[in-house]
């Protein structure tokens, strides 16, 4: 069974002032799509074309010779990842286990300073992680389509800084585009969904 555009989960203007719907219909309508249309020409008529996402990234995380299928698969995934972790209304603060596990890194602030760090220190393609590992929360980054789930870490948040994610909104400008994800649109509701 070929491998589907997930639907986005909320309007394409729903992101507004901070993603505008043109970003959204290139972002996901045509770059998260792209991904797609090449993990199934890639995957057909393979025994990877009945695997589910998450079972190709991880059978191709460390294979040279499948780098093509991973990155496809990854991306695909990385974005439909990236597009929950937002929500019109975002940012302000968590609640929960969440609250509680930010705490214990050096509370809010502290999160959001290491996260935009790690958002704004990514050479070139890439993303910014909040994610659980040994018991406790970190911040970190990956490069391209690389993501913590290939590694057996457990994703709460992330930021998408590959340039197409923000330029039609924000030009070269990556530093305002990180805060107004992590200040204005930020799911929180996701995050501790992702933490239980």
């Amino acid at each position: 069974m070929a491998f589907e555009l997930p639907p986005l989960p909320y309007a394409k203007t729903a992101l507004e002032p901070h993603t505008s719907a043109q970003t959204l219909d290139f972002h996901h309508g045509k770059h998260h799509q792209t991904y797609v249309t090449n993990l199934n020409n890639l995957v057909k008529d393979t025994p990877m074309a009945s695997q589910s996402l998450e079972q190709i990234i991880q059978a191709t995380a460390k294979d040279e010779s499948k780098i093509g299928i991973f990155n496809n698969a990854a991306q695909v995934w990385n974005h439909t990842f990236f597009w929950n972790c937002m929500k019109p209304g975002g940012g302000g603060s968590p609640s929960g286990d969440v609250a509680a596990a930010i705490e214990k890194i050096g509370g809010l602030q502290k999160f959001k300073d290491d996260f935009k760090a790690a958002a704004l220190a990514q050479f070139g393609s890439g993303w910014a992680w909040l994610v659980a590992k040994d018991g406790k929360l970190e911040v970190m980054a990956s490069a391209d389509a690389d993501t913590p789930m290939a590694h057996g870490i457990d994703c709460l948040l992330t930021i998408d800084v590959w340039e197409h994610a923000y330029y039609l909104d924000y030009r070269h400008q990556r530093e305002r585009y990180v805060a107004a994800v992590i200040d204005q649109l930020l799911d929180w509701e996701f995050a501790e969904k992702n933490l239980g």
